[in-house]
């Protein structure tokens, strides 16, 4: 297979990383849609990144959104730092692309949709995780099938490295 056919395969992996917690989705292998996997609970760095492995191998990924938790008026906070040094780390160890995206809003909205299931709130509350990773991955697979990609407003705090 040669480096083209390569860059044509594989997935994107949408993460929503929180402190205790890490949601997790996958593109299908045309990067169209996103699925929730399961939602990663957070030990330390070694174990996060190990677990993250697995699924990067497992679904031949080949680059990852990293939602960025910005404040309301885009701002970076402390948050978005760490949320810079998480997605430098996956660079050093995976040697992917890695994107951040503006995630606000996103957990409020994987709420939102997520009251109108059947679900029991203790369901609801294992599966925000997923859906903010499914919505912050479908929101950057979105804009960059517009040819928007590296085109955004200098407020819009989504930023491709």
């Amino acid at each position: 297979m040669n480096q083209d056919e390569q860059s044509l395969t594989g997935r994107i992996l949408g993460l929503d990383v929180g402190s205790r917690r890490i949601g997790v989705a996958v593109s299908d292998p045309l990067g169209i849609t996103a699925q929730g996997l399961e939602t990663l609970q957070r030990r330390n760095k070694r174990h996060d990144f190990e677990a993250l492995g697995r699924v990067i191998s497992q679904y031949e990924v080949r680059e990852i959104v990293v939602g960025l938790p910005l404040r309301m008026s885009g701002a970076e906070g402390i948050q978005s730092d760490k949320m810079q040094v998480f997605a430098e780390d996956l660079r050093k160890r995976f040697k992917l692309p890695v994107h951040l995206w503006d995630e606000r809003l996103t957990s409020a909205e994987a709420n939102r949709l997520l009251r109108e299931t059947d679900l029991s709130i203790e369901k609801r509350g294992k599966a925000v995780d997923r859906m903010a990773a499914v919505l912050i991955l479908q929101g950057w697979m979105e804009h960059r099938a517009l040819g928007l990609e590296g085109q955004h407003s200098p407020d819009s705090g989504n930023q491709d490295r």
